[in-house]
């Protein structure tokens, strides 16, 4: 089972130079070919380069969270990795965990393209994917073929479009990826799949979680028990994370991330044809909404869970407002599109470094520290 963190051995390091060579000779290819094109490049690339793995991280960004050890607080967001074709890779580059998905149960083939759209100017990505994967059984044999290397893989469960019964679909999966799971998201905040937002509803997750937990203990007497997260959108009002966040914490869930994409369009835009995309938004214009949606969170849960703070971080300074916003760990995606895998040093460099400047060595003291006062804030537009 992947519940620990992989050994991190300092032979051979690729050099940050080196990285940055290759982002700045690699990104413009990319940029010129289409979005979906350039995903699948690029994930061919991990596939069939040998990648050496990262020197082993600072003591200072050790993190726990949901009762795993990770090596450092950074994993790589649901969406890059759908089908579980390069988790070892991006172990491999220094990420702590890499979530894979969303996977449903039978294979799907999403919206029609294109469906992928970049926002250059803003730095921003719109999709409308809708949860294409390969199912829970290519997905499964993948992720149980390289259980034995280790390290903390997520799987973020989904529903088929089709699906007669939602929350079935989300507790068959729970049995189904139980033995290979570091930890679950139940995904229920894609805007991309009709009608299935919904499912934050209080009376509708309030079935849901009832479901995914019951099968959850229904398997940990073969698979160990398994941290349950939910992923919520940013675009809840706060009447609705009310309930949401008073429904996870029912039924014990162990932790949330905050959040997906955003179906609002900020004022800030710039290219303002693309925006008009349906889809779900992400990258830099997303930061300001999803973390305050973070801060909101981080009050309402008050310590009975930690959170995952994911959307538009784009610097080591974005993900040090992340965890001073509530989050334990972070994840990106999105940022890695504009400024390339030497964002992640970056940010890890820039975390470690606030570790030390901090009383206590690490960032725990640090998390969370300035959700009160965001959540006075002018809500952002």
């Amino acid at each position: 089972m992947n519940r620990a963190a992989p050994d991190r051995v300092a032979a051979e390091t690729p050099e940050p130079a080196v990285i940055g060579l290759f982002d700045r000779l690699s990104r413009p290819l990319m940029r010129a070919l289409d979005p979906e094109d350039a995903h699948a490049l690029a994930l061919k690339a991990l596939r069939i380069v040998p990648m050496a793995r990262a020197a082993a991280d600072p003591p200072e960004l050790k993190t726990r969270a949901f009762g795993l050890n990770f090596p450092n607080p950074v994993g790589i967001a649901a969406g890059f990795d759908k089908n579980a074709q390069v988790p070892n890779a991006l172990l491999r580059l220094g990420f702590a965990f890499v979530e894979v998905g969303t996977v449903t149960p039978r294979p799907q083939a999403g919206n029609p393209r294109p469906r992928v759209f970049r926002l250059e100017s803003d730095e921003a990505v719109i999709n409308r994917l809708g949860f294409n994967n390969e199912g829970a059984p290519t997905v499964l044999a993948r992720l149980a073929a390289r259980a034995a290397e280790g390290g903390i893989i997520g799987v973020n469960i989904g529903a088929n479009r089709d699906a007669a019964d939602r929350a079935e679909d989300y507790a068959r999966l729970i049995d189904t990826f139980a033995p290979v799971a570091g930890y679950f998201t139940v995904n229920v905040s894609s805007p991309n799949t009709p009608g299935l937002r919904d499912l934050q509803s209080a009376e509708a997750l309030d079935d849901l979680l009832a479901r995914v937990i019951e099968a959850r203990e229904r398997v940990r007497r073969r698979s160990g028990v398994t941290p349950v997260l939910l992923k919520i959108a940013p675009d809840l009002t706060l009447s609705d994370l009310d309930d949401v966040v008073g429904v996870a914490r029912k039924h014990g869930i162990d932790g949330m991330i905050v959040g997906n994409t955003t179906i609002s369009r900020p004022t800030s835009l710039r290219d303002r044809d693309k925006a008009r995309e349906a889809g779900g938004l992400s990258g830099k214009p997303l930061f300001r909404l999803s973390t305050r949606m973070l801060a909101e969170t981080f009050v309402r849960a008050e310590d009975a869970f930690p959170l995952i703070g994911v959307g538009g971080i784009d610097s080591g300074a974005a993900a040090i407002a992340k965890i001073k916003a509530g989050a334990s760990l972070i994840q990106l995606y999105s940022g890695l599109v504009y400024k390339g895998i030497g964002l992640l040093n970056d940010i890890k460099a820039d975390l470690a470094a606030a570790a030390r400047r901090g009383q206590r060595g690490s960032l725990n003291a640090m998390v969370g520290v300035d959700a009160p006062a965001m959540t006075a804030e002018s809500w952002p537009v």
